[in-house]
């Protein structure tokens, strides 16, 4: 038989923590810049392929250029960030905080 509910612990409250609230703005952000980041990826290889179709122009070379470029920026520093995250919230659940 169980107890009733008033007797069963209640779980402590959240701490309002100012690390973990900065790592979920991080973690927000970086999911943006990956969303992003790769979709820009795949609209320079989509110009790329339209391009080698219809024939390379200097408008279509800087287009996908842009694009890749545009995709490195993002997604470089996304990719490390988002590791970061995930390893400083493992860290905290393996040492209990």
């Amino acid at each position: 038989m169980s107890p009733p509910d008033d007797a069963r612990p209640t779980p402590p409250a959240p701490v309002d923590d100012p690390i973990r609230r900065r790592r979920a703005v991080v973690a927000r952000w970086t999911l943006l810049a990956n969303r992003v980041g790769y979709v820009l990826l795949a609209v320079a290889m989509a110009l790329f392929f339209i391009a080698l179709l219809l024939g390379f122009s200097a408008l279509m070379a800087g287009l996908v250029a842009g694009a890749l470029i545009a995709a490195c920026v993002l997604l470089a520093p996304a990719i490390v960030l988002g590791y970061a995250v995930k390893a400083a919230e493992r860290e905290d659940r393996e040492l209990g905080r």
